[in-house]
């Protein structure tokens, strides 16, 4: 694409104009004008460029093409910063009769998946480009694409256009709001996003899950996503170990590290040793991994749970009243849920990750992590009453961190993974911190994956390990 004068400056290729504008430029980077070849007519249209900053989302290229000869228009928007760790899916339940919830913002990018259950209906991530609209207009502009070739697919197949007439009268009534359905927007690179009009407060129509990508969806992103083993290659495999037999003999997954914990701590052979390991009663396991880049200084740590599932979970509430109490270790899984009453600020599970920190680093985690996710808030398009609620909250978030009043922090971790860490050597003494176990939900256990899974292999390893 060439520029098409010399009064609107140079053009400079997407990755060069979002290192350009930077953190701070992005929201004033210039507009580029280009001219494109417009595909429908064959003529030279134009195609307007602009790199902005989606307040508390993160950076996009929006693109917008016309053609003056035959009025062909289209935009498309991409994503100028990085992928997310993990993937991410949205459902949003509309009501009938709720035009509100069908205006809400949707960003919609390359590679994620619209569903709608209840029509059996799904728009792959080839079928649409990635799109800033709304519920609604995402419905439609499916409407309308279904719609163009209906009058070709009556000549070649009538059957087949009377069948897809009758669905499209049905994807209409959802458009206009005359039936209850449920909007899924479901993104493995997890850079999609619906408006939560009652952010930082968690909104009872609109759920968030974040998930691992699969094999298949890092390779669809970009990823290798399998490592490849030279055929020529006999070296055995991690789990695999010698038996007494001489052969190969499979250890079942989990016994390995069993083992080896409990040799560990029995060769240590103190008591000290062992009153430091009970002295909190936090997890067992856990595993904590750690990069670092040293060609551009880039940081980051995970933490995972290992181990055994518990049989139930576990939910941590602190009082907090002082600095030390902003100081207290903190131990959050990925399956942990974040809730503040005093915020009326509700964070569900699979959020910011697993992380060990403080009392005080999770809350200010958990702020930018709200300013990066909950877009729409602070733009130069968004309602008033939106903009005083945002700085409400966070002059309420300055007071807690103020210890201007007490306030509450809870963890409920259906894994049992997380942890606060009391003020004094004995749980029973710390009056400020309640623990409560309880038992996991259909729901729960189904979200992870426990209803459906085979754990026998790895029960009869510890079982072994412990008779032994």
């Amino acid at each position: 694409m060439a520029s098409s004068g010399e009064d609107r400056g140079v053009v400079m290729d997407i990755r060069s104009a979002a290192e350009s504008a930077g953190d701070d430029g992005a929201r004033d980077a210039p507009l580029h004008v280009v001219e494109s070849l417009c595909m429908r007519c064959g003529e030279n249209g134009t195609t307007r460029i602009l790199l902005t900053l989606i307040p508390h989302f993160r950076e996009v290229v929006l693109m917008a093409f016309e053609c003056p000869h035959c009025s062909e228009r289209n935009n498309e928007i991409q994503f100028a910063g990085q992928l997310q760790p993990k993937g991410c899916c949205y459902t949003l339940k509309v009501p009938k009769g709720q035009p509100e919830i069908l205006n809400r913002q949707v960003v919609k990018s390359d590679s994620a998946t619209i569903k709608i259950p209840e029509l059996d209906f799904e728009i792959p991530p080839e079928a649409q480009r990635g799109t800033l609209s709304t519920v609604e207009g995402s419905i439609m502009r499916a409407v309308s694409e279904l719609q163009a070739l209906q009058d070709e697919r009556k000549k070649v197949d009538p059957q087949k256009a009377e069948a897809i007439e009758q669905f499209l009268v049905k994807l209409r009534s959802l458009g206009s709001g005359e039936a209850d359905f449920t909007f899924i927007l479901d993104d493995a690179s997890g850079n999609s996003f619906i408006e939560n009009p009652n952010a930082p407060s968690s909104d009872p129509l609109l759920s968030l899950r974040f998930y691992e990508r699969t094999y298949e969806q890092q390779a669809a992103l970009g990823f290798l996503a399998e490592p490849t083993r030279e055929s020529g290659d006999s070296s055995q495999d991690a789990s695999t170990v010698e038996g007494n037999s001489g052969g190969p003999q499979r250890i079942p997954h989990g016994s390995v590290g069993a083992v080896a914990g409990r040799r560990a701590i029995a060769q240590g052979n103190s008591d000290e040793i062992t009153a430091a390991l009970c002295r909190y009663s936090a997890p067992e396991e856990v595993i904590v991994m750690a990069t670092s880049c040293d060609a551009c200084g880039y940081r980051n740590s995970e933490l995972k749970p290992g181990g055994e599932i518990p049989a139930k979970g576990k939910k941590t509430t602190l009082l907090v009243k002082n600095v030390k109490d902003l100081s207290r270790d903190v131990i959050k899984s990925d399956s942990a849920a974040v809730s503040v009453p005093e915020l009326e600020l509700e964070l569900s599970s699979g959020t910011l990750g697993g992380i060990v920190t403080t009392v005080e680093g999770l809350i200010v985690k958990i702020c930018e992590a709200l300013e990066r996710v909950h877009g729409f808030q602070l733009g130069d398009s968004t309602y008033e009453w939106k903009k005083k609620k945002w700085d409400g909250f966070t002059e309420r978030l300055a007071k807690l961190l103020n210890l201007e009043e007490p306030w509450t922090l809870i963890l409920d971790d259906a894994l049992a993974a997380s942890f606060i860490a009391p003020a004094t050597d004995s749980l029973e003494d710390d009056k400020q911190l309640t623990i409560e176990e309880y038992e996991r939900s259909w729901e729960q256990n189904e979200e992870l994956g426990l209803n459906d899974m085979d754990t026998s292999s790895a029960d009869m390893a510890y079982n072994t390990t412990s008779a032994s």
